[in-house]
């Protein structure tokens, strides 16, 4: 972790796919009204884009750029375009390339209800505004980075496979940041697993348990993925943070976003042993509004705050940012994700002259 009083800050801008360009611009467009010294910005292709001009989703310049950057935000990539391609040249590669080029194996993503969005959650607002958790997912292993591919059974079928495991080393790594981020809120950790059918989680119960005798304070639960999954629609309010795994982190925090009002609402930090991040809206390309002016800006900008609390060791800026997008919604900004007309710029906009 660094800031800018010790060295200039390069961020590296990683737009990509879809409305990836859109609401990267508006966070630049917060960032810069900052006027943070000593703070640059390099941009450059990944995803579809990337593969499109240079035919690779991940260029080797984009990632000399994301090693040199001290922080990366990140857009979004996705591209219907691309779908037929073979599995390493999909847009979707990249981003899994950074988290494993550059040890991105802490997700964090918080989930909080602006109280002015009660009435665009999926809940009751009575419970909906119970939702102020962090859900702490692993990034670096299970199904995603595993062993797959496709064969042909005994009997000439074909069959796709994709191997599920953890060993216990990148378990603990996790299991700490899930521990530290819990003793820095309501010393409240909820594991998440399905220990009841999958070895992969009963190591993961076993040692996360382990890893609770480091931190006592902190009152640990364990609750199978399923019934988390209920729980975050009948009681969101029980939760503080949540650690699970990256299948499981993945689904988890798309439902919680749906909870707190939009997936266009939720930020996401994902970060190394030493606090360099990426970061994210947990959104996807949404290819289908690309280019209409209809992406919600706000997860993007609030991804924006997490990269300068993180990773920049910017809290008042942080802070700062936090609080013009909380007056921009209750002064009734709202883009059609939230029942609104506001344009993404108009959103942007909104967020602007909140800050000022």
């Amino acid at each position: 972790m660094v800031s800018y009083e010790d060295a200039a800050l390069l961020v590296a801008l990683l737009p990509g796919d879809g409305i990836g360009p859109e609401v990267i611009t508006q966070a630049r467009r917060v960032l810069d009204a900052l006027a943070i010294d000593g703070l640059t910005f390099e941009e450059a292709l990944v995803g579809g884009a990337a593969y499109k001009s240079t035919g690779h989703p991940l260029p080797p310049e984009t990632l000399d750029l994301a090693k040199r950057a001290d922080a990366i935000l990140f857009g979004a990539v996705g591209d219907p375009d691309c779908d037929a391609l073979e599995r390493h040249l999909r847009p979707e590669q990249a981003i899994l390339g950074l988290r494993k080029e550059l040890s991105l194996f802490a997700n964090l993503r918080p989930a909080t209800l602006f109280p002015e969005l009660a009435d665009a959650s999926a809940l009751r607002p009575e419970v909906a505004t119970q939702i102020d958790m962090i859900i702490v997912r692993e990034l670096n292993g299970d199904v995603y980075f595993g062993e797959k591919g496709m064969r042909k059974t005994a009997d000439g079928k074909r069959e796709g496979y994709d191997i599920m495991s953890y060993n216990e080393d990148e378990v603990r790594r996790i299991a700490r940041v899930g521990f530290e981020t819990a003793m820095a809120r309501g010393k409240k950790l909820c594991s998440v697993d399905k220990a009841n059918v999958l070895e992969t989680s009963q190591l993961w119960r076993d040692v996360v348990i382990e890893t609770h005798a480091e931190y006592p304070e902190v009152a640990l639960s364990h609750m199978y993925v399923d019934n988390c999954a209920m729980q975050l629609v009948r009681n969101p309010g029980q939760f503080d943070v949540i650690v699970t795994g990256n299948l499981f982190g993945d689904i988890l925090s798309d439902q919680a976003s749906m909870c707190a009002g939009s997936i266009g609402m939720l930020p996401s930090a994902s970060l190394d042993s030493n606090q360099k991040g990426l970061y994210e809206p947990i959104h996807g390309s949404a290819p289908d509004i690309a280019g209409q002016g209809k992406a919600n800006p706000l997860a993007t900008i609030l991804s924006a705050a997490m990269m300068l609390r993180y990773s920049l060791n910017l809290p008042a800026m942080a802070d700062r940012i936090d609080a013009a997008v909380a007056k921009a919604l209750a002064a009734g900004a709202r883009s059609p994700d939230l029942g609104g007309t506001m344009s993404t710029s108009e959103m942007g906009e909104a967020v602007l002259a909140a800050l000022s």
